[in-house]
């Protein structure tokens, strides 16, 4: 009897494996070190290998493939059903090979060492705006605490507080306006370092031919097309568009049950990053689609009209992801409508 699907638990230093043959009884139970584990790998005979998604689990998946291994990545919610008795490495690694082993099983999109550079270039960037806006509400914080109070917005921030930190007329301290002086000049290097990825961003977008055949849909520019293209790959790990878009949390969450059929908002499942690029992406679109008379732009004010602002703006969100999946997974031109 050989061994058909090895589940793997991963962790920083301690590896628990755990090997099922083709009735699924359990054939191998082995605890490893990390120095030890691709050499007990190496011994065994090409194989299904089964990974949750998680820190380390690329790079494992390309290290398991060049040994001649089928590597199946999968997210923990749908490893968690097939976990019995106890939580621990052992039960984990058991829970792995039988998810992995099942017909209709849905996993993650595997990734290159590219991908997941442009992918820490976009994490990156996201750490900086998210800085930024923190900062940005601590000092409106600050001085609404002295009774000064302005609109939200960062465009609107840049131009008040320098202004009401030169204002000697107001009621703050000399201490509070160092502070404050000093937080505007974080804020500053900060967007010299967003403005740095972006140009980063940019570079990778001119140089990919694939982002550039997404950037020409309406509403996804560089920053959509580099990260979409960096978490998918060329697409089929997905059988259509719809899959994509359902993967990305842009399809109604359903509860329903007999003849009964409840549709509720989006499920907002998968990457948030993407989600929310496409769906910003779309807002554009629906917001300069006024006046247009092409068939796209009567297409988005007759949904907009019909069914609210809102709701057209996923619905563009939602029809641009299957449009880029056809595009990486067919190899195709983006043709807009007649």
């Amino acid at each position: 009897m050989t061994i058909k699907t090895i589940g793997i638990d991963l962790a920083k230093n301690v590896f628990e494996l755990c090997g099922l043959d083709d009735g699924g009884e359990i054939l191998l139970r082995r605890r490893l070190r990390r120095d030890s584990l691709l050499r007990a790998v190496e011994e065994i005979s090409a194989c299904i290998i089964g990974i949750e998604a998680c820190t380390g689990a690329f790079y494992w998946q390309r290290e398991f493939e060049a040994l001649g291994h089928e590597i199946r990545i999968i997210a923990p919610q749908h490893v968690k059903p097939f976990g019995r008795r106890q939580k621990n490495d052992r039960n984990d690694a058991e829970a792995i090979a039988i998810a992995v082993s099942q017909p209709r099983m849905r996993f993650v999109p595997k990734k290159s060492i590219a991908q997941q550079d442009i992918q820490t270039l976009h994490r990156a960037r996201r750490r900086m705006v998210n800085h930024r806006t923190a900062l940005v509400s601590q000092m409106r914080g600050i001085l609404l605490d002295r009774g000064i109070a302005f609109g939200q917005s960062i465009t609107r921030a840049r131009r008040m507080i320098p202004e009401i930190v030169a204002d000697t007329c107001n009621d703050l301290t000399d201490l509070c306006r160092e502070i404050l002086s000093f937080l505007l000049e974080l804020m500053a290097r900060i967007d010299e370092h967003v403005q740095e990825f972006d140009r980063r961003i940019d570079q990778v977008f001119r140089a990919s031919e694939a982002c550039q055949r997404v950037g020409r849909i309406r509403g996804v520019g560089p920053k959509t097309a580099t990260a979409v293209v960096a978490a998918i790959g060329d697409g089929h790990d997905f059988d259509n568009g719809r899959h994509m878009a359902a993967w990305l949390g842009l399809v109604p969450r359903q509860y329903s049950s007999g003849d009964r059929t409840i549709l509720m908002g989006i499920s907002k499942r998968g990457d948030q990053h993407l989600r929310t690029l496409l769906v910003h992406g779309a807002r554009a679109v629906v917001r300069t689609a006024v006046g247009r008379t092409d068939r796209f732009s009567c297409w988005v004010n007759e949904l907009r009209e019909r069914r609210g602002t809102n709701r057209a703006i996923v619905a563009v969100a939602n029809k641009n992801a299957r449009i880029i999946w056809a595009l990486l997974a067919r190899n195709e031109e983006y043709r807009p409508a007649v």
